[in-house]
């Protein structure tokens, strides 16, 4: 079978950002030995479900991740080494925040055998960064990235758009400034509002307002143009790389493989015996911990996949890749062929609107169907 790819994730924060829903924490206090131990058994009891497998790459994500201690970095990565075969080229990300203090351990983060970063830089405008809640100022991030690239072989960082009153020059001021600083991968997300966030809260107060949906738009279509025009042309939604340079890991879950995802709320997609299994780790950092030390994992839910939930898992994340899904995927996650497995007169309409391609070995969303990608997956699947 292919490699797995394995996600640790690290829920803590120094803050929480006003628009992240991510599973991420403030703590006063935190026993890095304790977790560093909680983590380590986490993924022996992984090990066991998934012999005979080899790891072909490994995301650090969070929270921020970069909060943690190069030692336990490095204990997690030489665990992982013991418990699986490792691809020669294994890939391993770390994402990191770009302030003065955690750029200072990414020679201990490279040295412990990080070999990828990927900052959340998220903006090259001061004002838009005390906006967006970010500890670092846009003079820290450009430090940040340039020091990036003096340690780690493959790097990449963040920007959000369709912020409060950004017109298309400020927009594309902004990417040409990025452009001069990114090395072979960017990833660019448009600002929307998550329940439960501080900026759902604020939005609802009008204490600002967003860009309208035109334009967004064409914020969206400044970014295609100038990405691609600059060699980083889309392979995902968000994500644009030249040729070879995609973050591996993210193509492991785009591309409906197998995955161990260990730690708070971790979720993984693994086949046992055959029968592709969603798993979930315990989402509160304190549950997790306490479920660790007392059975040796966190998982709360183990469930098998049924042929109607590949599809649909399969399509909603292949579509967002400029490649699409293969013909073949499809009937061997359900046994049909793709006629056979979804609505026909729906795959004539997209396509006949432009938001669809399908040849004889795959099905592809174009770029005007991953834009709305919710919209497509609504016809295809009858929601």
């Amino acid at each position: 079978m292919s490699a797995i790819a394995v996600y640790v994730h690290w829920p803590f924060c120094k803050s929480k950002c006003p628009y992240c829903d991510f599973n991420s924490h403030v703590r006063a206090a935190i026993d890095e030995m304790r977790w560093r131990n909680a983590l380590l058994s986490e993924l022996d009891h992984y090990a066991r479900l998934t012999q005979g497998r080899s790891v072909g790459s490994i995301f650090f994500g969070g929270g921020t991740p970069s909060l943690m201690d190069p030692e336990t970095v490095a204990a997690v990565l030489g665990r992982i080494e013991r418990l699986w075969p490792q691809d020669s080229d294994c890939e391993v990300t770390l994402e990191a925040n770009p302030t003065s203090v955690e750029a200072q351990r990414f020679r201990a983060l490279a040295e412990a055998g990080v070999n990828r970063v990927s900052l959340g830089v998220q903006s090259l405008d001061d004002a838009a960064l005390r906006f967006l809640g970010r500890g670092h100022d846009a003079r820290e991030a450009k430090a940040a990235v340039g020091t990036a690239a003096k340690h780690f072989g493959r790097y990449s960082f963040d920007l959000i758009y369709a912020r409060p009153g950004q017109t298309a020059a400020d927009w594309e001021a902004e990417l040409n400034e990025a452009l001069a600083l990114a090395g072979e991968h960017l990833s660019v997300y448009q600002l929307t509002i998550e329940p439960g966030t501080a900026f759902a809260a604020a939005h609802a107060r009008r204490d600002f307002t967003l860009p309208d949906e035109d334009a967004a738009g064409a914020l969206y279509e400044i970014t295609q143009e100038r990405l691609a025009a600059a060699g980083l042309p889309a392979y995902e939604i968000s994500n644009h790389a030249r040729p070879g340079a995609e973050c591996r890991h993210n193509l492991v879950y785009w591309r409906y493989g197998d995955y161990v995802g260990v730690g708070p709320g971790a979720h993984g997609r693994l086949t046992i015996e055959g029968n592709k299994h969603a798993t979930r780790q315990h989402r509160a950092p304190e549950t997790w911990l306490d479920a660790v030390e007392r059975q040796g994992h966190g998982t709360e839910e183990t469930t098998a996949l049924s042929a109607k939930d590949r599809l649909e898992e399969l399509l909603m994340m292949g579509l967002r890749l400029a490649e699409g899904v293969p013909l073949a995927r499809i009937r061997a996650e359900t046994g049909k062929t793709f006629e056979e497995a979804l609505d026909g007169d729906a795959i004539a309409e997209l396509v006949a609107g432009g938001f669809l391609t399908v040849d004889a070995a795959r099905i592809a969303a174009t770029a005007a169907g991953r834009q709305r990608l919710n919209a497509v997956l609504g016809a295809l699947l009858g929601g």
